[in-house]
């Protein structure tokens, strides 16, 4: 757990667990980190990825403006296996949001408990799957890329996990949108925000 919270800290990329699959991350709190890992990725930077919290408190800290409806909705549904995109009116960490900077993905996945001290030990990280662009999500850290195993600062392993990524719900409209039903049935998830919000 050590070495992965110094990798981060020193501004390298990390391959942690979460509660969907593993996940290739970078401290988040500046740019440097995010783009090294984009291109070690191979991710184009039109491409939004995920600011991952190891729970509520710190994701409120790190977005302050998320609050009234917008943080009913994240209470309602994190920690879990989703990815929420919700509205970035200070238009926080641009570095990860892609060509939406006024929008921002966030996540509170049920992790592991290494990795969930890691994340807390070092803040919250930028998070996409620990994959090559358009490679295979994985479910093992042996289904890593060789390639991203041989230049990632450190990894953490946690056994085999569900292997299906999080489900994506965008709430910056005036009605919600699915962009991937995931790991969790989006149904569900929406209708649990309904109730939160009624």
């Amino acid at each position: 757990m050590s070495e992965a919270v110094e990798a981060l800290r020193a501004g390298k990329t990390v391959i942690l667990p979460t509660d969907t699959v593993y996940g290739l991350c970078a401290l988040a709190e500046t740019a440097a980190p995010t783009e090294r890992l984009y291109a070690l990725k191979g991710r184009d930077h039109s491409q939004p990825s995920a600011l991952l919290a190891a729970d509520l408190e710190m994701l409120f800290a790190a977005v302050p403006e998320l609050r009234g409806r917008d943080a009913a909705i994240a209470a309602a549904l994190l920690p879990g296996p989703y990815t929420l995109v919700l509205p970035n009116p200070a238009r926080r960490f641009p570095w990860l949001t892609g060509s939406s900077p006024a929008a921002i993905g966030v996540r509170v996945p049920g992790l592991p408990e290494v990795a969930a001290r890691v994340v807390t030990e070092a803040g919250c990280v930028v998070s996409t799957s620990a994959n090559l662009a358009g490679g295979p999500d994985p479910r093992r850290l042996d289904e890593v890329a060789p390639e991203l195993l041989a230049q990632v600062g450190a990894t953490v392993d946690a056994g085999e996990l569900p292997g299906t990524p999080s489900t994506v719900l965008d709430f910056t409209g005036a009605e919600p949108r699915v962009i991937r039903e995931g790991a969790a049935p989006a149904a569900a998830a929406l209708e649990r925000v309904a109730l939160a919000l009624a």
